[in-house]
């Protein structure tokens, strides 16, 4: 469908699909060595989210609260250790993206990405040298990651808008303009759910669902299940549409993904609240 599904580099497009699909080795959904969940598994949400702004705080307070004074210093000079535990457990949460060094050098990093995202038109006009600056700003970004049990978050929940990718099938780069995808492109996560959905809008409205597998704290096996041409026409999707997504970095507005065929993906938050409810499901509304 237009390539939708190769926003997890791996699928290939509906094109393709409808005339005989590439078979892809089936990874494991067993990960009991290392203790991922399964498809079938709770994935608790919350317990290592929350952003970087808590993090960073939750690294200061404990800092701060090691600090051992006697009874009789002065209430100076209890600040003044205070302050400097503070800046201690600031200097080392900034050296893994936390504190205010580290939300600072986070947003610096954010600002050079977007700057060289813009004008490319998500990466159909980028040329060689835009796609190696884009990717080396990528990396710079990913560095700082705040929050690199991606799966463990909630931040990784809702709707995300696609603003770059190197796959060209998704953005329709080969193709001439009037065949090209040209209003928003969505992505919408459910961990909860172990589901995701890419759609396009204007003017082909497809769509693809898609079953997700956690193989690691950051990165899931994805099972597309059902195309929808035109968001119109139901595809039941073949057992070889399969590929893998791993989340490189992740915080509140702003996420980087990676493909099992190489390809990036940048995408900021639309919508934190979306979830993926199929007909069928118990809270369906």
């Amino acid at each position: 469908a237009h390539g939708l599904a190769s926003i997890f580099a791996a699928a290939p497009t509906f094109t393709s699909l409808s005339r005989r699909a590439r078979s892809v080795a089936p990874s494991s959904s067993s990960t009991s060595t290392t203790g991922v969940p399964t498809a079938s598994a709770h994935i608790h949400l919350g317990g290592g989210g929350g952003g970087y702004r808590g993090r960073g705080s939750a690294q200061q307070a404990a800092t701060t609260s090691a600090v051992t004074l006697p009874p009789h210093a002065s209430s100076k000079s209890r600040r003044r250790s205070v302050a400097a535990a503070a800046g201690v457990g600031d200097f080392f949460g900034s050296l893994f993206g936390g504190g205010a060094k580290g939300v600072a050098r986070r947003e610096e990093a954010k600002d050079a990405l977007l700057g060289l995202i813009e004008g490319v038109e998500r990466g159909v006009t980028a040329t060689e040298e835009d796609a190696e600056a884009i990717d080396a700003a990528a990396r710079d970004l990913e560095r700082l990651n705040p929050n690199k049990k991606a799966l463990a978050s909630d931040l990784l929940n809702g709707e995300w808008e696609l603003l770059y990718t190197t796959s060209k099938s998704i953005i329709g780069a080969n193709k001439p303009w009037p065949f090209r995808p040209r209003g928003p492109i969505y992505q919408t996560i459910d961990v909860g759910r172990l589901r995701a959905n890419n759609s396009e809008t204007f003017p082909f409205f497809n769509a693809v669902d898609a079953d997700l597998t956690p193989t690691s704290a950051s990165n899931v096996n994805v099972q597309f299940v059902k195309f929808k041409i035109f968001g119109l026409i139901p595809v039941t999707a073949p057992e070889s549409a399969k590929g893998a997504l791993d989340t490189t970095y992740l915080d509140e507005d702003f996420r980087v993904s990676r493909g099992d065929r190489g390809n990036l993906f940048v995408l900021r938050m639309t919508d934190p609240e979306k979830r993926l409810i199929r007909k069928g499901d118990e809270d369906e509304e």
